[in-house]
């Protein structure tokens, strides 16, 4: 449910920047839809509302979370305010080079890579699962920060959006799956180990 909620504000970027030209009056106001401009402040706005309401509902501030909104806030404002939407389309492989980089240095500083640290609590893995997972993660990030470039600089703004939508979601659920797919022979493995013998 939660990983849902995290689409919301790509979704509404989507959509705003679908009514570029389109003109709303609320009383005497009138709000033109100005692009990638306006679609970027609404997704400023709807992040800053969904982690904070995330948080009011968890009772706690997830720092992936946090450092998404940052990268969304700080990006995207460079992107108003000087009118150049490079920034916004460059926040997405800044921030997965980032986390790459991060789950990587993971593999060679400290005793637990990123993903035991993350995950460790919750899962019994032996060290070489908790390894493929981080590389799996890192190349994961390293691949989706590639190619939103190769979109970004390759094809249309107008695509662009769209596979910034479109992407996310099937990222997402592709790295779930691989992610699955990774950590059941594991699980199946420490099933079969911890199964009680048969007198």
């Amino acid at each position: 449910m939660k990983q849902l909620l995290e689409f919301i504000p790509i979704i509404l970027f989507f959509v705003v920047y679908q009514q570029n030209g389109a003109t709303y009056s609320f009383g005497e106001t009138q709000i033109t839809i100005d692009g990638i401009y306006t679609a970027t402040l609404v997704l400023m706005v709807a992040s800053t509302l969904q982690v904070f309401g995330t948080a009011a509902w968890e009772r706690k501030f997830e720092k992936r979370g946090l450092w998404t909104l940052a990268a969304v806030l700080a990006f995207g404002a460079a992107t108003i305010l000087l009118r150049n939407e490079l920034f916004i389309q460059w926040k997405p492989t800044v921030f997965n080079w980032v986390l790459a980089l991060l789950f990587i240095g993971s593999q060679f500083i400290g005793k637990k890579t990123i993903m035991e640290r993350t995950l460790g609590s919750q899962l019994t893995l032996p060290k070489v699962a908790w390894t493929k997972l981080n590389l799996l993660w890192s190349a994961h990030f390293s691949i989706v920060g590639a190619l939103n470039l190769y979109v970004a600089y390759g094809f249309s703004e107008e695509i662009w959006v769209s596979y910034k939508l479109y992407s996310a979601i099937g990222f997402t659920l592709l790295l779930t799956a691989l992610t699955a797919i990774l950590m059941t022979p594991y699980l199946k493995a420490l099933k079969t180990d911890q199964a009680p013998e048969e007198s």
